[in-house]
C-alpha cells in the first residue's frame, strides 16, 4: 500500500522520506579520506549517552549519524553507557535509552558499559601517578573552582602538587578502599596550570562518590570523570571516529592527552559537530527532568516534551524522524533549526499511509428535519484521495448528526462560506443541507440547529443544480464513538534561557488543551499509535498510555498545512 523509500518532487528535488539524502556531512568526507589513505580499515563509531534521563531530538541527530555513517561503509556502531556517575543514573534510563533506539531502526554491534572499564581506568590513572602526571589533591571542590584561573589569568598551582608518586600511590589506593569521605580529596592530571585552555589545568579525573551504582553496586567508591573516562572508553573499544557536539571541542587537547599519556594502544580522534536546535523546544536534559519532577508534563513520554518517547507518544514515526535527521545535515557551527521542518517530515510521512476520516472535537447537535425517522443510510467515502489503493469505507447517515461548533455562526462576517441561519452547505461524502432554525438554552447559546437536506444532492449522484460554497464535516449521532481528543503547543516560546524558577514560570499555560468529542464508528475498535488524518484538524494518534477499552484517546501530532518549505540546495 505505501512505499517507505518511495521519492517525490518537492520545489524541484527529490525526497525520498526513508532514502539517503545528499545533505551536507563534513564527517563523511573525513571518514572518506581515511579509508582513502588507509589510516582507517574499517570504521567504528558510537554513541555514548549518560543514563541520567530519557533520548531527545537533538539525540536523534546524533544516533541517526553514528549508526548510519559506520553501515554506510560497512562498519560497526556501539551503544555505550557512559555511567560515571552513580548519583545520577538509573536502570530505568538504560533500558529508555535502548528502546528508543531500536525504535528509531538501529541495533547496535555492541552494548558497553564505562562502569565495564572501571578497573582499568584505575590502573591507567595509577600509570599517570608513575609517571609523575598525576596527583592527589586536598583542596576543596570551591578552591580548586578559584585557583584554575581565567581566560586572561593563568590559574594557580595546588600546595599538594608537588607529592610524592609514592605519596599519591598510596592516598589514591586509600581513596579507592573507602577511608575518606565524599570530597576530601580528588585525583587531578599533572598538565599545565598556565595553559591558555583552561580544560588543560590540571583537571580533576577521579572523586570520591559512596553511592550504590546500577551496574557495579559498591564495588567502588572512586568514580572516574567524564573527560577521563571517555578517551579510554573509545580506545578500549577500538572506535575510529570518536564524534561528539560542539562544546567538547575545547575538551579535546585533553581528550588526545590522555590517550597518549595512558599509553592506549588505539587511537582514536574525536570530531565535533553543531548540536541539534529547534525553536519553541526545551533540549536541556536537565530542565526536562526538572519539568518532570516539577510534574509540568505527565513523564519523559509526555507529548510535548521533546524526548523520543514524548514524540512517540505523540505520533511522530521513525521514519519522519531520520528524514529530518538527514535533511537537516551535520555542519560544524551551530544554528537554530524551525520546528515547522520536523512538522513537515511528519506530513510528508504520513499523508499516504494514513486513514482520511471525520471527527467533531466540538459538537454540535443538528437535526436534519425532513429526513426520514429512524432511517439509516450508509455512504461510500474514500479511504484516501491521494492513495486509492487504500479502499474505501462505509460510514452511516441519518436524522441528527454532530457538526463542529466552529462550523456555524449566527451572525457570521462576509465570505464566511460555513453554516448560518438560511445558508446551505455541503455534508462531506453526503448531502446539502440549510440552517433553518436555532435552538438556544437558557443561557443564549447554541444546543442545537434544525435543518432540511436536499435529497437530490447525494455526493456521487452527479448533481450540477446548484454549487455551495463551503463543505463541513460530520459525524452521525446515532453511531458516533466518544472520544477525547488532546491539542498541543509548544511548553515554551520565548527560548530557554534563565535561571530554573523564571523557566518553569515561563511555561505556556495553553500548551494542553484537551476536548471532549466524537469519531466515526469504524474507528471504535482503534488501538494505541493507529494514526488517522482527521478531515480538516491534522493528523492523530491513538495515545498508548491513557487509552483503555471503550475509552479512546488521540493525540494530535500536527495540523494539516504549514507555510515552511525546505530550501533549495
Amino acid at each position: 500500500m505505501y512505499d517507505e523509500g518511495i521519492t517525490r518532487v518537492f520545489k524541484g528535488r527529490l525526497v525520498g522520506l526513508d532514502s539517503k539524502m545528499s545533505s551536507s556531512n563534513f564527517i563523511k568526507n573525513i571518514v572518506i579520506e581515511d579509508l582513502a589513505a588507509g589510516r582507517v580499515k574499517e570504521v567504528v563509531t558510537r554513541f555514548p549517552p549518560e543514563p541520567n534521563g530519557y533520548l531527545h531530538i537533538g539525540h536523534a541527530k546524533s544516533i541517526c549519524l553514528n549508526f548510519e555513517l559506520a553501515d554506510e561503509f560497512k562498519g560497526r556502531t556501539h551503544l555505550r553507557f557512559d555511567d560515571t556517575n552513580p548519583v545520577k543514573e538509573d536502570a530505568e534510563y538504560v533500558e529508555a535509552i535502548k528502546r528508543d533506539v531500536q525504535w528509531l531502526g538501529f541495533d547496535w554491534d555492541g552494548l558497553f558499559f564505562a562502569s565495564d572499564y572501571f578497573k582499568e581506568m584505575y590502573e591507567r590513572a595509577k600509570l599517570l601517578i608513575r609517571k609523575g602526571l598525576a596527583y592527589v589533591d586536598d583542596q576543596s571542590a570551591d578552591q580548586i573552582r578559584e585557583t584554575r584561573g581565567t581566560l586572561t589569568q593563568p590559574g594557580i598551582e595546588s600546595p599538594y602538587r608537588n607529592r610524592s608518586v609514592e605519596e599519591n600511590l598510596d592516598l589514591f589506593e586509600r581513596m579507592k578502599n573507602g577511608e575518606f569521605p565524599d570530597g576530601a580529596k580528588v585525583l587531578r592530571a599533572k598538565i599545565d596550570m598556565a595553559s591558555p585552555n583552561i580544560n588543560m589545568r590540571d583537571p580533576v579525573i577521579y572523586r570520591i562518590v559512596h553511592a550504590t551504582h546500577h551496574n557495579t553496586g559498591d564495588k567502588w567508591c572512586i568514580y572516574p570523570m567524564y573527560a577521563f573516562a571517555h578517551p579510554l572508553e573509545d580506545a578500549i573499544e577500538g572506535v575510529t571516529h570518536s564524534i561528539c557536539t560542539l562544546e567538547f571541542e575545547d575538551q579535546r587537547p585533553f581528550y588526545d592527552w590522555v590517550i597518549r599519556e595512558t599509553e592506549m594502544p588505539h587511537v582514536p580522534r574525536q570530531y565535533e559537530f553543531a548540536r541539534l536546535n529547534l525553536t519553541n523546544t526545551v533540549m536541556s536534559k536537565r530542565k526536562l527532568k526538572m519539568l518532570v519532577d516539577e510534574k509540568a508534563v505527565d513523564g519523559w513520554d509526555d507529548p510535548r516534551m521533546p524526548t523520543i518517547s514524548g514524540l512517540r507518544r505523540k505520533g511522530y514515526t521513525p521514519e519522519a524522524i531520520r528524514a529530518f535527521c538527514r535533511e537537516i545535515g551535520v555542519a560544524r557551527s551551530n544554528s537554530v533549526v524551525d520546528e515547522q521542518m520536523l512538522e513537515h517530515f511528519i506530513r510528508e510521512d504520513l499523508k499516504l499511509k494514513c486513514l482520511r476520516t471525520m471527527a467533531v472535537l466540538r459538537p454540535l447537535k443538528v437535526v436534519i428535519t425532513n429526513y426520514p425517522e429512524g432511517q439509516t443510510e450508509w455512504l461510500e467515502a474514500e479511504n484516501n484521495t491521494e492513495n486509492p489503493e487504500m479502499g474505501s469505507r462505509r460510514i452511516p447517515f441519518s436524522r441528527e448528526i454532530y457538526i463542529e461548533q466552529d462550523d456555524f455562526m449566527e451572525n457570521p462576517p462576509s465570505k464566511y462560506f460555513r453554516l448560518f441561519p438560511g445558508n446551505e452547505v455541503r455534508l462531506k461524502h453526503a448531502y446539502f443541507i440549510k440552517c433553518e432554525e436555532v435552538v438556544k438554552n437558557e443561557a443564549g447559546e447554541v444546543v442545537e440547529l434544525r435543518c432540511t437536506y436536499d435529497p437530490e444532492t447525494k455526493s456521487g449522484s452527479g448533481f450540477t443544480g446548484r454549487k455551495v460554497k463551503g463543505t463541513i464535516h460530520w459525524v452521525d449521532a446515532a453511531h458516533a464513538v466518544p472520544a477525547e481528543f488532546r491539542l498541543y503547543e509548544p511548553l515554551i516560546t520565548d527560548g530557554e534561557e534563565g535561571d530554573d524558577r523564571s523557566f518553569l514560570e515561563r511555561l505556556n499555560p495553553n500548551s494542553l488543551t484537551k476536548l471532549q468529542g466524537f469519531v466515526e464508528p469504524g474507528l471504535k475498535d482503534a488501538v494505541p499509535h493507529d494514526k488517522f488524518q482527521f478531515f480538516r484538524h491534522g493528523y492523530f494518534n491513538v495515545d498508548p498510555k491513557d487509552t483503555k477499552p471503550g475509552q479512546l484517546v488521540f493525540n494530535r501530532i500536527v495540523s494539516l498545512k504549514s507555510s515552511f518549505q525546505l530550501p533549495n540546495k
